[in-house]
Parts: structure tokens; C-alpha cells; sequence
């Protein structure tokens, strides 16, 4: 289309501006061929190369290159355990964790850095607010997997879990409230051998050395022997009949006795033990006779020191053996010659009361988590938590992850 402007004849006013019409008309419908043109032109270009996919906004069990694909590790041994160098892609559901869950109780571990694990607190602190794409990166360019096992190569093991109670207590004794717990006694150290329970309750010389030890009373024997079990717990502390505060008894130590399931001496009785503590505390109240020999058969005791509970620690559950806040649903309790405390774990089971792979630390221990693969599960405080501690005895499986 011819899009120049000729010159036109002088003509009237009118005339005048039928011509300048047309002529923007022209000019109009040459801008369109123009563009239109262009336009085909534009579609004839060669194809754009095609770009990689992006990666999946949801994580995935996926290998990561290049931290995946690089040459092992050797095998470490541990005093209780060996661990065996895996890659990512082999921890089961790996990517399908929250792992800023866990960050909280990593930044908790943090506060007491443990050797070779604490050089990583300045990029967890850094990565507390990053997003979950880049808290895995982190992770798999700077740990090594290694799956944990005993001496024998077998890495199956027993997940349980515990809690922290919440009980009403006295800080007088009284008819409701006769059980006691006790501060450690004076020149009395944690693990040291003294007396057992049963002759704590009989000898003069045992009961002189606790007299005046009370933090508070109990109304129940088996709340007591509760306590003894979880290692801490909360008081509602009563005085003259109404609430005073809640505050917090933490473990201290115990009488250096071995310890023995009061589970196991009921079944021997041929009485029920679940749902625990329910079925225990009927038994008692069907043999009030038998309390003692009950509570005797465990000669371990622990010993408790009270901590003020403010708001803010009232969110946290009590301080595990590493000395940090343990976290709800992220904390674990580890044989510490299998485990060091302060390790990322990577922690799967599979069973009647819970299935999950996730990531959590180990920041506590018990006297009854001895073994390669042994894991304590921290469920909390409260009703729901005593619920899911309790159901929870099924299999294991651990993964240290550990700086490269």
C-alpha cells in the first residue's frame, strides 16, 4: 500500500477536509500493514531454546546435585554405634518435612553449641527466617547423611516417647497431699550410689538426710512415680486450699540405683499396665496394701530442683541434658554414645501410633534410652501429649546428619 501524501489541488473548506481524512485514513491503515508485518516476522524467528524446568515448589525425595553424587565418606564409629555414610536420596521421605519446625530447636541447640556441630550455629541463626528451599539447601551442602547402626550393622530400633506433666501439688503435707518430692540432699551427687527407695523410706538415716529437702507434695503415688519416669514436670502449687503459681521441677539427679519398670513387676503381678497411667492408678486403689512393694520395686529415685516458669518459658518444655529448652515434636533423647548431643537427626518410624520422617535434634537422654538406635520422642505437655507419649513403643530408624 502506497502510503505517501501528494500535494492536492486547492478546493474548498470542505473539500479540504475530506481530503485531510482520507489521507489520516491512509496513513492509519499503512501503521496497521506495518505493524502486521512485523508481527509475521516476529513469528517466523527461531524457537527460543527451551529452558530447563523449574523444580517443584512442594519438596521431593529427590537426589541433589551436586552434594549427591560426589565420592562417601568413610565409616565413623562411635562407642555405641557406627555410622554409615548414605546419600539424600536414601532417608526416607527426605523433602517432605517442614523443616522450619525444627529450626526453633536447632537455634535452641545453638545455645549450647556442641563440638563440630556448633560451627553451623552462625548459618542456622542466618537460616531461621530463609525459605524451606533454601534451609535444604544449606543442609545438603554443608551435612553428610550417615545412617546409624549398631556394631553388628543392625539398624533397627525402639522409638518412644515422653512428656512433661502437669500436676497439683501442695507445698505442705496433708491427708490429700502425702507424697514428697525431694531437692538432691546435701553432699549427695547426681549418679552416686546411696539409698534405694525402699530404704529411703525406712532407714533413720536416709530419712534424716531428707528431712527439709521438700520442694512439694503430691496426692498420688503414681503422679510421683510419674515425675520420677518423665524427669520434670509442672506444679500447680495449692496453699491454703486455692492455687499459689505454677512453677517447674527439673531433674537434679538421682540416687545412683539402677532403675526398674514398675510396668514390668505389674505384668509379673498378672495386672494391666494400659492405658498407662489409668490402669496403674486402679490397681493401687484396688491394693492400697501393696503401694510400697509396688513403688519399691524400682530403687531408683530422682531427685528435682524447682525453676519459676514465667510466660515465655512456659512455651518450651524443660531443659534436656544438653541444657537447652527442649521443643515439642523436635527433640529426642540419645544414648549420647551413640548420639551426640546437638546433632541434626533424621528420624523414621513406621507404626500403630505414629508414621513420620522428620528432622529433629538430639538434646536430652534417659536412663532407659541405652542403644544404637534408641530415640526418646519429646511430645510436649498436657493431655495430648501424655496420649501420644504413651502409645508411642514401635521400630526406628536414625540418621546422623554431620558436618562434611
Amino acid at each position: 500500500m502506497n502510503t505517501k501524501i501528494s500535494k492536492a489541488p486547492k478546493a474548498s473548506s470542505n473539500n479540504k477536509v475530506m481530503t485531510a481524512g482520507r489521507a489520516w485514513a491512509q496513513i492509519r491503515w499503512a501503521m496497521v500493514a506495518i505493524v502486521g508485518t512485523l508481527g509475521a516476522c516476529a513469528t517466523r524467528l527461531p524457537p527460543e531454546a527451551p529452558r530447563a524446568p523449574s523444580p517443584p515448589m512442594a519438596p521431593a525425595p529427590a537426589p541433589s546435585a551436586p552434594f549427591d553424587d560426589g565420592p562417601l565418606p568413610g565409616t565413623i564409629t562411635r562407642a555405641k554405634s557406627q555410622w554409615v555414610p548414605v546419600r539424600w536420596s536414601e532417608l526416607p521421605g527426605w523433602g517432605s518435612d517442614a523443616l522450619h519446625e525444627a529450626w526453633n530447636a536447632w537455634l535452641r541447640s545453638c545455645e549450647r553449641p556442641a563440638p563440630t556441630v556448633g560451627a553451623l550455629c552462625a548459618d542456622v541463626r542466618r537460616l531461621s527466617i530463609a525459605t524451606p528451599e533454601e534451609q535444604r539447601a544449606f543442609m545438603e551442602s554443608r551435612l553428610q547423611p550417615y545412617r546409624i547402626s549398631a556394631s553388628d550393622g543392625n539398624a533397627s530400633g525402639l522409638l518412644t516417647g515422653y512428656y512433661e506433666p502437669t500436676l497439683k501439688a501442695s507445698r505442705t503435707p496433708s491427708a490429700e497431699y502425702a507424697w514428697p518430692l525431694h531437692k538432691l540432699p546435701a553432699g549427695v551427687r547426681n549418679g552416686q550410689a546411696w539409698f534405694s527407695r525402699q530404704e529411703m523410706d525406712t532407714q533413720p538415716q536416709a530419712q534424716a538426710a531428707l528431712r527439709g529437702q521438700e520442694i512439694a507434695w503430691l496426692a498420688d503415688p503414681i503422679d510421683m512415680m510419674l515425675l520420677h519416669i518423665q524427669g520434670s514436670g509442672r506444679l500447680l502449687i495449692q496453699q491454703d486450699g486455692r492455687t499459689e503459681r505454677t512453677v517447674r521441677v527439673a531433674f537434679a539427679g538421682t540416687n545412683g540405683q539402677p532403675y526398674r519398670s514398675i510396668n514390668t513387676w505389674l505384668q509379673q503381678q498378672g495386672a494391666p499396665i494400659t492405658p498407662w497411667p489409668d490402669a496403674t492408678k486402679a490397681w493401687v486403689r484396688a491394693n492400697p496394701q501393696r503401694v510400697n512393694e509396688l513403688l519399691w520395686s524400682n530403687p531408683r529415685y530422682v531427685f528435682f530442683r524447682e525453676e519459676a516458669l514465667s510466660d515465655l518459658d512456659a512455651q518450651f518444655g524443660p531443659r534436656g541434658a544438653q541444657g537447652v529448652a527442649l521443643t515439642p515434636g523436635r527433640s529426642i533423647a540419645v544414648d549420647p554414645g551413640s548420639v551426640p548431643y546437638g546433632t541434626p537427626v533424621w528420624m523414621s518410624t513406621q507404626g500403630p501410633a505414629a508414621r513420620f520422617n522428620k528432622l529433629v535434634l538430639a538434646q536430652d537422654t534417659g536412663s532407659a534410652i541405652v542403644g544404637a538406635v534408641r530415640a526418646d520422642y519429646f511430645t510436649g505437655w498436657g493431655d495430648d501429649a501424655l496420649a501420644q507419649a504413651a502409645g508411642l513403643k514401635q521400630p526406628l530408624q536414625l540418621w546422623a546428619l554431620w558436618p562434611r
